[in-house]
């Protein structure tokens, strides 16, 4: 579906301003939108996995740790598939994050993965510029990510921000010189992002930001010795096609989560880089983007 059509279906959760503002900007923030007896139940189930993160000592299918990371020092850098971690995250994603989905996206919604990444004390928790959809490729671009805070995030905790308008320009390629996939713009690309197009989205917990798969984004290190967790769960339209394996499935990949199953694929003639074979698994964007493994992929 265009914006247009897309437009002309009932809101759900948004204003119709912060839908334009959406497929004008490539993305969009909204206040304290979660209420605050979900908002609570999220918090509870996330601190006891931050506990449970304390007793491994290495990255695996449930814990993307951090270097440094101890049973008296846990440094847990994300929650892996929340969706199937517990009954509260999958709650979460079918419920009102997919009416915002389906806001923007058609009323047609497949859940496509979900994740909890948590911003750290540390310089090299910077996640740097880079776009989604490379990472997951579809036959069209109807492709978002809905994060949530879960703490109330601002300029000192490592907000997301997002290169207004972005979604509308061309890819980046995402692997370096050598052709070792990196899930980040170049150096010399990402000193060409024009700084005064970028729009940082800070907001208390509870709220929640909406970006394009193709909207150029990063978030800065945090300055805060508190860490900044953020749920996010991506969806598509019913009509974009994955064309390349699914790095992560679980059983909750590609469930519709509104509307109908469609049969149709629609494409965007706009060409998207193919990302490495991940057929054996990854670890994160943090493993990637960092060279802590050249074959590690993740997504934002």
């Amino acid at each position: 579906m265009t914006p247009e059509d897309i437009l002309k279906e009932p809101a759900r959760v948004l204003t119709q301003a912060q839908r334009e503002k959406y497929f004008e900007d490539g993305f969009v923030s909204v206040e304290e939108l979660v209420p605050a007896d979900v908002l609570a139940e999220l918090q509870r189930v996330t601190a006891e996995f931050q506990d449970k993160s304390r007793a491994v000592s290495a990255s695996d299918d449930t814990f993307d740790i951090g270097p440094g990371h101890s049973a008296d020092d846990p440094v847990l850098r994300r929650l892996k598939s929340p969706d199937i971690q517990h009954d509260a995250y999958w709650n979460f994603s079918t419920g009102l994050m997919a009416d915002v989905a389906a806001d923007l996206v058609g009323p047609n919604v497949v859940f496509h993965h979900s994740k909890l990444n948590f911003k750290w004390f540390d310089a090299s928790d910077t996640v740097k510029w880079h776009q989604d959809i490379q990472f997951f490729p579809h036959t069209n671009y109807n492709v978002l990510t809905i994060g949530c805070y879960l703490t109330d995030t601002d300029m000192s905790n490592g907000p997301l921000a997002a290169l207004k308008g972005s979604h509308n320009e061309d890819l980046y390629n995402q692997y370096d010189a050598d052709g070792n996939w990196t899930g980040m713009l170049s150096d010399e690309d990402a000193a060409g992002v024009d700084t005064g197009r970028v729009e940082y989205m800070t907001g208390k917990a509870g709220s929640i930001t909406v970006h394009n798969a193709r909207t150029l984004h990063y978030s800065p290190a945090s300055k805060n010795p508190v860490p900044r967790p953020l749920l996010l769960n991506c969806y598509t339209s019913s009509d974009a096609k994955p064309y390349t394996a699914h790095p992560q499935p679980t059983r909750n990949t590609y469930k519709v989560v509104r509307g109908a199953h469609v049969i149709w694929a629609e494409h965007d003639p706009r060409p998207c880089q193919i990302p490495p074979n991940w057929s054996g698994g990854y670890t994160s964007i943090y493993a990637a983007q960092s060279g802590e493994d050249k074959t590690a992929g993740g997504m934002m």
